[in-house]
């Protein structure tokens, strides 16, 4: 639980992420055409409500897994150490594949993901982030594709939590601590 109390303010409407997933969902199908099947994999926790809305709208065969990885733990701030808590349950050799972020922040989970995943020897190697803070990179990584580039802001919602908490909210909100 936060020892700090805090407000949220909404940040991205659940009505504007829709509108944006379709979007995105509509570039990946042209990218992926003709694919045998894509994998996409979501990097649990906090992409799981958006792995479920993008691949209801991918008009591809897929097979969806998930790796967790974390650099967070109950900070708002990254360890900058990536752990892998939950590994692939498939081989992705010979595969396309499509990794789901919540968010891309300093790029480390990001990128030791991408790392990971490239030794497995996939077809082709894709990304897509919901949220891209570009001002807070450390690693050297950019997504593919991105729903939406954010200011130097901790957020919720949508999936995306703070100590486990705010993720069921259908909006991504702005976190702002009280006195």
């Amino acid at each position: 639980m936060p020892k700090r109390p805090y407000v949220i303010d909404e940040l991205i409407s659940a009505k504007t992420i829709a509108a944006r997933i379709e979007e995105l969902s509509r570039d990946i199908t042209a990218e992926f055409h003709g694919t045998d099947k894509l994998v996409v994999v979501g990097l649990l926790r906090g992409s799981f409500v958006f792995i479920a809305d993008l691949v209801r709208e991918l008009d591809l065969p897929i097979e969806v897994d998930f790796i967790e990885a974390s650099s967070y733990g109950d900070s708002t701030e990254s360890s900058r150490e990536v752990r892998i808590l939950k590994d692939l349950r498939s081989a992705i050799e010979g595969m396309d594949v499509l990794v789901v972020e919540d968010i891309v922040d300093t790029g480390f989970t990001l990128s030791h993901v991408i790392k990971l995943l490239k030794s497995r020897k996939p077809a082709r190697l894709r990304t897509i982030a919901l949220l891209d803070k570009p001002s807070r990179r450390e690693a050297p990584v950019q997504a593919d594709w991105i729903g939406f580039e954010i200011p130097d802001e901790f957020v919720v919602g949508y999936g995306i939590d703070f100590a486990q908490r705010n993720r069921n909210l259908p909006f991504i909100g702005k976190v702002r601590f009280t006195p």
